[in-house]
């Protein structure tokens, strides 16, 4: 039930389903199968549709003087990753963001060989989005969609880190521990992103989102402080899903935990499982 549930599920190179349909030779990194292709188009889509409507939001607002508002935003931006969420969750993990890409990866819940073609998927959507927008609504820098910060570098940065914490753990919570109601994962996550965007989107944005940033910035070649909204994002969902990882149930005593190799070790295959 877990794999049918879990945003991650998309995701997992060994399931029953994928296995049935490879050869022994699509073993290499260079083989493609077809319900792997289908997992990458539905990012390419997924993100497409998610940023499309965000940063619309974001366009539609500046371009008429502020009909949307921003509190239309932040209930836009919710929306669009709840029902993202629940339209491919259950063929991709509806991961839509190479910072949540990556550190499934590191937690050994997405395999790295699949994580450049995932990313890839991701700024290719993001940046159709963006391009979209400016066909629709023109390229000048007051319609900029992308994410600045309003006060300094730093500041952004280490708003960028907590809400992307916060962000993956909520995630790590829902679309991971068998124990959670994983029907609601979808309104738990953009409740969240909501959230999210309600207090920090006019101090950095609220990016949480290296592909989200990236689109709009390639479009408008505009790259202001660009690199506070891939590090902050990244280094953020890692260490929120390690932090959730240290607190996921197990029913083995420490001692049995830490008396073979190191505690992260056993940390690490607790929750692969």
């Amino acid at each position: 039930m877990e794999q049918e549930r879990s945003l991650e599920e998309g995701a997992l190179s060994n399931s029953k389903e994928e296995g049935d349909s490879l050869s022994s030779d699509n073993e290499s990194a260079f083989s493609i199968s077809v319900p792997f292709l289908q997992k990458v188009i539905a990012e390419i889509f997924g993100t497409y549709f998610l940023i499309f409507a965000g940063c619309g939001s974001v366009t539609v607002n500046k371009s008429t003087k502020g009909t949307v508002t921003f509190p239309g935003i932040c209930v836009v931006w919710g929306l669009a990753v709840t029902v993202m969420v629940y339209s491919v969750g259950h063929i991709s993990g509806a991961h839509f963001n190479p910072a949540v890409t990556i550190s499934f990866a590191t937690c050994r819940r997405f395999p790295w060989k699949q994580v450049p073609v995932y990313i890839a998927a991701q700024v290719l959507g993001s940046t159709l989005a963006s391009g979209t927008l400016r066909l629709l609504f023109g390229g000048g820098l007051e319609l900029f969609a992308g994410t600045i910060p309003a006060g300094s570098n730093m500041q952004s940065l280490v708003l960028e880190f907590i809400i992307s914490f916060y962000l993956m753990f909520v995630i790590s919570g829902v679309a991971t521990d068998n124990r959670a109601i994983g029907e609601l994962a979808g309104l738990a996550v953009g409740a969240t992103v909501l959230l999210n965007v309600g207090f920090a989107g006019p101090i950095s944005g609220a990016s949480m989102n290296p592909a989200r940033s990236l689109g709009p910035a390639i479009i408008a070649n505009h790259y202001q402080s660009i690199w506070v909204y891939m590090v902050g994002p990244i280094c953020g969902m890692i260490t929120g899903a390690w932090a959730y990882n240290l607190i996921r149930y197990t029913n083995k005593p420490l001692r049995e935990i830490t008396k073979s190799g190191s505690f992260l070790k056993s940390i690490r295959m607790n929750g692969s499982k």
